[in-house]
């Protein structure tokens, strides 16, 4: 007691039973800090999803939320997802599989081209900026709503979306015809394959083909004049690769074949009158038709 100061000896005294107050061990009740708000307990679940209850419930009362509603928070999440995976995703040597494709049958054929799952958001990421999305026909006539949520998912995040349709239904016209129009309108390619592995073989091409450049889908023209020759005399009718070579030949010049006779050009030979007209009047013949009408 003789180390405390004269405040605090009268501060211990003016309590009733003071020694028992500052010397005993039992917690001492503060009403004041009684009542602690604690964080509500979260269930297990996506990021994605918690944050879609919470505003949920701030906004909207339960009694007032509509499905359609629930289904563009959805898409504004997925989109902002989708824009993160594909800045994730970068250029890889294999074909990025969605998680959700777990169970596709032609998954087993995908054997020249090495592939793996990935959190996306397609179903299939085959390049930096291509994506494939899976659509069985026969689920498709089930729920007919669900092609356009996905679609709307992507977003702008790929510059060649290919939407891959398994035709599995007896009569698909009308089907095809409905998915035709919705690929327009979202600018993307629609494919179609009748088993599995075809849709495999598909994904493999897009994959092996994503470096290449155009110059393979490009026509090859040959610059000799025997060849521009045999191009420009074949897309007369009747005459082909044989004959063009046939004129050539005989005539040396395409200003000394233009300026032939028809019997001439009948004496060459494999050449009969059939295509020898046909030539003549196509050296012959004016660009424009001449009007036979007469204004008075």
């Amino acid at each position: 007691m003789e180390h405390l100061t004269s405040m605090e000896k009268k501060n211990y005294n003016s309590r009733e039973g003071g020694p028992k107050i500052f010397l005993s061990k039992e917690p001492v009740s503060h009403p004041a800090f009684d009542k602690v708000e604690t964080m509500p307990m979260v269930k297990s679940g996506s990021y994605a999803d918690y944050i879609f209850q919470e505003e949920t419930k701030s906004t909207v009362p339960k009694h007032q939320v509509s499905s359609v509603g629930v289904r563009e928070n959805e898409v504004c999440i997925m989109e902002q997802a989708a824009n993160q995976t594909t800045k994730s995703v970068g250029v890889r040597s294999s074909i990025i599989v969605s998680t959700r494709q777990r169970g596709n049958s032609l998954l087993k054929y995908l054997r020249n081209v090495p592939w793996e799952f990935g959190n996306i958001i397609p179903d299939y990421v085959l390049g930096e900026t291509c994506c494939a999305l899976f659509l069985s026909l026969r689920y498709h006539n089930l729920n007919p709503e669900y092609i356009h949520l996905r679609l709307r998912s992507l977003g702008q995040s790929f510059a060649l979306r290919v939407l891959l349709v398994q035709v599995d239904v007896k009569d698909p016209h009308f089907s095809l015809k409905e998915l035709a129009k919705i690929c327009i309108l979202s600018d993307c390619t629609l494919i179609l394959s009748w088993s599995p592995e075809e849709a495999a073989r598909y994904l493999e091409t897009y994959k092996c083909y994503e470096q290449k450049p155009a110059d393979v889908l490009k026509e090859r023209t040959e610059k000799d004049l025997m060849s521009r020759m045999a191009e420009c005399l074949t897309t007369v009718k009747y005459v082909n690769k044989t004959d063009s070579c046939t004129l050539f030949t005989t005539f040396g010049t395409l200003f000394d074949l233009a300026n032939a006779s028809r019997e001439d050009l009948s004496l060459c030979p494999g050449l009969g009158p059939q295509k020898a007209k046909r030539l003549y009047d196509t050296f012959h013949e004016p660009f424009l038709k001449t009007s036979t009408m007469t204004f008075q």
